[in-house]
């Protein structure tokens, strides 16, 4: 499912989950709302759009995506590498603690 789009010069985020229609401008995004997203990340399947600035607009709007695109893209292509590390270390502390 895609998360993040470009369209109509803007950036856009699903902020609500239950309603994934509903999409919110880039430039609304909070703290939360990125910890949802990387929830969504780690556990779906997660698409976006890439970053392209001469498709968004408003200069607001491209500095946030680009970034925002970028640590996903990093964590995308290095998601099975955290889950593995994440699981060694949470089954190194399970033996340690036994």
């Amino acid at each position: 499912m895609k998360y993040l789009k470009i369209e109509n010069n803007k950036g856009y985020y699903i902020k609500d989950i239950a309603s994934p229609t509903n999409w919110t401008e880039i430039d609304q995004i909070e703290k939360d709302d990125l910890l949802n997203l990387l929830d969504l990340a780690t556990n779906q399947d997660f698409e976006l759009d890439a970053y392209e600035e001469t498709l968004l607009g408003n200069k607001a709007h491209q500095i946030i995506y680009k970034h925002i695109v970028e640590k996903f893209t990093t964590f995308l292509s290095n998601k099975a590498r955290f889950k593995d590390e994440a699981e060694s270390l949470f089954k190194i502390a399970l033996e340690k603690y036994q």
